[in-house]
């Protein structure tokens, strides 16, 4: 759901906002874990999850054409 007046990110600045945190990530983890104040375990597990949304952006990027085929279609009533 978007809030009310908010702007469209494009996918391809959405890519590059995962990039960013998945490269935060990827120097803050250690960090934290050698601290103490995370678990491996949580790390590994919060790593995971940014990646699939990093594969799912991807997806959708390489398949936007047929998404929005998909939408125009359901939108106009036609069949799948």
């Amino acid at each position: 759901m978007t809030p009310r007046g908010a702007k469209k990110i494009s996918i391809v600045g959405q890519i590059s906002e995962i990039e960013h945190d998945i490269a935060q990530r990827q120097r803050d983890y250690p960090r934290l874990v050698r601290e103490g104040r995370m678990r491996q375990e949580e790390a590994e597990m919060r790593m995971q999850r940014v990646l699939a949304i990093r594969e799912t952006l991807h997806f959708c990027k390489r398949h936007e054409a047929d998404i929005r085929a998909y939408m125009a279609s359901k939108k106009a009533g036609g069949a799948a």
